[in-house]
């Protein structure tokens, strides 16, 4: 099998995935040849007693410990930690240089390790001037603590201006962007549920912008619709029912029964196989889920089965 184009997502690890499952999952995660495991300083504060995060790194901390050695490359974030219960977003530790350093410390430690392999702006902070953002996040590459960083949840324009200033300033630019896509598109003009930051989600400028600069990664969240492609009981929000999701999800559908797959899974090979190849955050909770999007993460659609896909 080739190696799963995908990041393995760990928000609810040491909340709502116990540690005995979330173990056996990043066990069979690494079984597979999986590379990147994905978190944040405020997973997942929504879900903790404490109304703050820090759970999923400390849990990874504690599987690292557990498993020296094993082969798999971190990413973690900083700015959207709540500053106290109940503040998000209003209320966000933010971006200042002495408070990503205090953050990027705490993770450190929490994971067990001395650097990460991709670290994350995870929210846009007005107050901080791109100049002072690119200083930081390039002071955390000189010192060793971050091998490189990224940008997540800011708009494409935005992107290019930080990418910019680093060039100018001599600073190491960002060279991973992340926002939220998926096959299915909602309706233009609508409020998209469970969407706290709108700015998140992936536009055509930001593809646009991935397919002319390939050296920055493409990430993707929110990838499967929590499901929603494969569950019954899961149905998609109204921003998603309009004509061109029934002619996208008929198209989905016929790749995925002449292929042998979920519809979910085509999906995870649709964003693996296209230009620009994109990489899905995949939160599972079974090593049953992990297995099943490893074998769509893995598989590369023909040409005729992305026109189908795109021509929907």
């Amino acid at each position: 099998m080739n190696t799963p184009t995908m990041a393995l997502g760990t928000m609810y690890f040491g909340t709502r995935v116990d540690e005995r499952t979330a173990f056996s999952i990043l066990d069979r995660y690494a079984e597979l040849g999986g590379v990147f495991v994905d978190t944040s300083d405020n997973y997942s504060f929504w879900t903790s007693e404490t109304g703050f995060g820090g759970q999923s790194e400390a849990l990874l901390g504690r599987w690292l410990a557990a498993n020296s050695g094993v082969p798999v490359r971190l990413s973690t974030k900083v700015g959207a930690q709540p500053t106290r219960v109940g503040g998000f977003p209003d209320h966000l530790e933010g971006l200042r240089k002495d408070v990503v350093r205090e953050a990027m410390a705490k993770s450190l430690e929490r994971l067990g390790v001395d650097s990460v392999d991709l670290y994350w702006a995870h929210v846009e902070d007005p107050a901080v001037s791109l100049e002072d953002l690119v200083d930081t996040f390039g002071g955390l590459i000189g010192d060793g603590l971050t091998a490189r960083w990224g940008v997540s949840n800011y708009p494409s324009w935005l992107l290019e201006r930080i990418r910019a200033t680093a060039e100018h300033a001599g600073q190491p630019q960002p060279t991973a962007y992340q926002e939220r896509y998926s096959y299915l598109q909602p309706a233009g003009g609508m409020a998209v549920e469970g969407q706290p930051i709108p700015l998140g989600m992936l536009s055509p400028d930001g593809l646009d912008f991935l397919r002319r600069n390939p050296s920055f990664d493409g990430w993707v969240y929110t990838a499967t619709l929590q499901g929603r492609y494969d569950r019954d009981d899961r149905p998609f929000e109204t921003e998603y029912l309009h004509p061109g999701t029934e002619r996208r999800l008929a198209a989905l559908n016929r790749v995925a029964s002449a292929r042998g797959l979920r519809p979910g899974q085509v999906v995870l090979a649709w964003l693996a196989s296209g230009t620009p190849t994109l990489t899905p955050i995949v939160g599972v909770s079974s090593v049953g889920q992990l297995e099943e999007a490893v074998v769509g993460a893995c598989t590369i659609l023909t040409e005729d089965e992305l026109a189908a896909l795109e021509g929907a």
